[in-house]
């Protein structure tokens, strides 16, 4: 199972509300995806915002920076909200990257949980899964062939034209990400794609139902099981001692949830609903080292797991807090996680 950390590039606001400047967090991710780099940890994924609380907007140019000061992890977004892109400036992009990191690069493809990006870039929310299905198919199309000849609704045709550069052995790696409605895990399963699922709400368990439907709708189709590929999202923070992160951590989550909650309608978030959520059947992993190994574990043995994506920037923790986290993770948690796997 690949361990791997997600982020969205939250910026850090501090007690008098007064937020980060972007310039400042997106030299700090930068920094942190080299400590990422140097503990081990196998992967890491950005996000596509366009609110004022994120400070990322172009996945790929965090990560193309990152390729040019690390040697192993795997680098891609987390996700691009393709709906609003152009698959074929995406995967120019996604390629270069490829290219420079020497095969690193992964494009995660999702709807995104927020839709400013919509109006933003001139897309109507009535098409929202009509935009999404269309460029997708585009989006497989470039990556199995070049020239390239198509035609859809909601962008200009393509006739035997190309699409360059190529990523590496002329094949980029894709996943999508999907919030757990049955439509997108049908989606993914019927194209063989590798999935990942946002479980950062509830009881993971409840979850299971769709991870079982993803593998069934995978069968079907005929792919190969030897590339069956599933993840899972989860929001993570990682400390030396259990009670004292969680409670540094508490005021951070809760303000970030408060904020999102407001434009959603949300109730005020709840410390009882913290402390359910880091349970042993919630589905926050915040604690110390053997905490975490055990809920990882624990998720792993749910869903037979090739992927865990752990959310470690969830309100803007402050980069000495960050940088902590990340060593935790890739040099007490991970080593130890795998450790179990390999006897098993």
């Amino acid at each position: 199972m690949e361990l791997g950390i997600g982020m969205f590039g939250d910026l850090h606001i501090n007690k008098n509300g007064e937020t980060q400047p972007a310039g400042q967090r997106l030299k700090e991710l930068i920094e942190e995806i080299k400590l990422m780099d140097e503990v081990g940890i196998d992967f890491y994924g950005i996000g596509e915002h366009h609110r004022p609380d994120y400070a990322v907007s172009t996945p790929e140019i965090i990560i193309a920076a990152a390729a040019t000061v690390t040697k192993n992890i795997k680098l891609g977004s987390a996700v691009s909200v393709l709906s609003s892109s152009d698959p074929v400036k995406l995967y120019q992009s996604f390629a270069t990257i490829d290219l420079i990191s020497d095969g690193r690069a992964e494009l995660m493809a999702g709807r995104g949980s927020f839709i400013e990006s919509f109006p933003l870039f001139g897309y109507s929310l009535d098409d929202y899964d009509n935009l999404f299905e269309e460029k997708l198919e585009l989006l497989l199309k470039i990556n199995k062939e070049n020239p390239i000849t198509w035609k859809g609704k909601f962008r200009p045709a393509l006739n035997n034209q190309q699409v360059l550069p190529r990523a590496v052995n002329d094949h980029l790696n894709m996943w999508i990400a999907v919030g757990g409605t049955p439509e997108s895990v049908l989606r993914a399963g019927k194209h063989g794609l590798p999935v990942i699922f946002a479980i950062i709400g509830g009881d993971p368990k409840q979850f299971k139902p769709l991870f079982e439907y993803y593998k069934k709708v995978y069968e079907h189709y005929g792919h190969d099981m030897n590339k069956f590929q599933v993840g899972v999202h989860m929001h993570a923070f990682f400390g030396d001692d259990s009670k004292q992160i969680a409670d540094e951590y508490y005021p951070i989550y809760s303000s970030q949830m408060d904020r999102v909650g407001r434009s959603r309608g949300w109730p005020p978030y709840q410390k009882q609903q913290y402390v359910i959520g880091r349970g042993s059947n919630g589905h926050l992993i915040i604690g110390d080292a053997n905490e975490s190994i055990d809920k990882i574990l624990h998720m792993h043995e749910l869903f037979g797991l090739t992927r865990f994506s752990a959310h470690m920037d969830v309100g803007g923790p402050s980069h000495k807090l960050m940088m902590r986290s990340i060593e935790i993770y890739g040099t007490m948690i991970a080593p130890k996680v795998r450790e179990a796997l390999k006897k098993k």
